[in-house]
C-alpha cells in the first residue's frame, strides 16, 4: 500500500500478481520462440534447483513441525533462492563461466510463475512457512470493509503454526511506569 503500511489488500495483491503474469507471458513467448535453441537438460536443472534448495526443505520442516516454529534458515533459503537479484547473479555467473544461452530463460519463468500464478512472494519470519490465513489480517479486512479471501491450498483453514508469535507491543506510557 505504501512504505508506512507495507501490506496489500486483495485488490492490490491481484494487481501485484498481474505484473508478474505479464513477465511470465513475455518469458513464455521467448521460450516458445527459442524452443529449438534451448539446451533442455541445463534448463531443467536451473528450473528445479531453485525449489530443491529454497522451498522443499522448508515445506518438509513445516509439515513435520507439528505446530512448533521452524528454523528461520528455511525462510532465508526460500527468500534468497526466490530472489530476482540472486537469480540475476546466477545468470550472470552462468554467462561468464559457461556461456550465454536461452536455457537461462527458465530462471525468470520460474520466479514469475511462482508470483503470478501461485501468489508466492517473499516469506516473513512472522508468518507460517506455508500460507495460512491469519486472524489479524482478516480483522484488518473487516475494518477496511473488504471481503475475506478464500482459504489458500487447504481443504479447511488450519490453525496458524510454524511461526514465531509476535512480541507484545510495549507503549511508552507503560514502559515508564
Amino acid at each position: 500500500m505504501d512504505q508506512a503500511n507495507p501490506f496489500e489488500t486483495p485488490r492490490t495483491y491481484s494487481l501485484h500478481r498481474a505484473e508478474y503474469l505479464v513477465g511470465l507471458a513475455v518469458t513464455t513467448g521467448m521460450i516458445v520462440y527459442h524452443f529449438g535453441d534451448i539446451r533442455w537438460l541445463p534448463a531443467l536443472g536451473l528450473f528445479l534447483y531453485i525449489d530443491l534448495i529454497g522451498y522443499i526443505p522448508g515445506a518438509i520442516a513445516f509439515r513435520k513441525s507439528g505446530g512448533r516454529p521452524i528454523h528461520k534458515a528455511y525462510y532465508v533459503l526460500y527468500n534468497v533462492m526466490h530472489s530476482l537479484i540472486t537469480q540475476g547473479v546466477v545468470a550472470a555467473l552462468w554467462c561468464w563461466l559457461v556461456k550465454p544461452e536461452w536455457a537461462l530463460l527458465v530462471l525468470p519463468f520460474h520466479l514469475f510463475g511462482d508470483r503470478g500464478l501461485f501468489g508466492n512472494f517473499m516469506k516473513s519470519f512472522a508468518l507460517p512457512f506455508e500460507p495460512v490465513r491469519q486472524e489479524g489480517y482478516l480483522r484488518l479486512l473487516d475494518d477496511l470493509g473488504l471481503p475475506h479471501p478464500k482459504p489458500v491450498g487447504h481443504a479447511m483453514d488450519p490453525v496458524p503454526v510454524g511461526h514465531v508469535p509476535a512480541r507484545p507491543v510495549v507503549r511508552e506510557t507503560e514502559a515508564v511506569r
